[in-house]
């Protein structure tokens, strides 16, 4: 209980649970997992199958199913290995400019009612793209903002399943009904460990017909090093 949106739960939490797992049964940490949400997930017990596909010397990949009551909720793929630094390094683009943590605003307006999930985790939103909150959407499909855990949990390479889902769907900035936009599909990239500190994230969606978006994510940590790149598939909220 508490890490839903409207009684099911976040889909990256969701992700996080089941990651834990396979890093557990694997012994390394994620370096990209790729998730399908088969149905959505209430509270309650959950078993997690994981099958180790190969482990070699420097990656090893598997593979797991979540069920809720015996039924598959969600599937998942992924590697799994230390990431190595000092190797060549080149930087295309710099992190998303954010108003500081406190001058950036939540995503939910005064006593209007927010998800449980909501109160696990601190977004904190760019001003111009929080118009929708008042019907007033920017017209550009994007969220800009920092997340934090709720308690000032550190965030770890798991932790970036659930921050790669937490942010409202840039959708809702695209001017179509702000609604549930479910997830049929999410990867993650985990480019390295986030510093300590809130993480800067942007959101972008670019395509959006045929009742399907996509929505593409860039994380920054506080020393302004990508630490995760997600992208994911999701239906258009009606």
């Amino acid at each position: 209980d508490g890490w839903d949106i409207g009684g099911n739960a976040n889909g990256g939490y969701l992700m996080a649970i089941a990651v834990r797992a396979m890093t557990a049964s694997i012994g390394r940490p994620p370096l990209t997992v790729t998730g399908h949400y088969l149905r959505p997930a209430p509270a309650g017990e959950c078993d997690i199958e994981v099958t180790t596909i190969r482990s070699g010397r420097r990656l090893a990949t598997a593979s797991a199913t979540l069920s809720m009551g015996a039924k598959p909720t969600l599937t998942l793929l992924a590697t799994f290995g230390e990431q190595t630094p000092g190797g060549p390094s080149s930087q295309m683009s710099d992190p998303v400019d954010l108003p500081a943590f406190d001058e950036s605003i939540p995503p939910v307006v005064g006593d209007t009612p927010q998800p449980e999930l909501m109160n696990r985790i601190d977004v904190r939103m760019h001003p111009d793209d929080g118009g929708f909150r008042r019907g007033e959407p920017s017209g550009t499909a994007q969220m800009r903002g920092w997340f934090a855990l709720a308690d000032g949990e550190p965030i770890d390479a798991i932790a970036l399943m659930l921050a790669a889902d937490a942010f409202p769907p840039p959708v809702f900035n695209s001017g179509l009904p702000v609604g549930w936009a479910p997830t049929v599909e999410l990867t993650v990239h985990v480019r390295g460990v986030p510093a300590p500190g809130p993480l800067r994230c942007v959101f972008r969606s670019r395509f959006i017909h045929d009742g399907l978006l996509d929505e593409e994510g860039e994380i920054w940590d506080s020393t302004g090093k990508l630490v995760c790149q997600s992208r994911q598939l999701a239906l258009t909220p009606r």
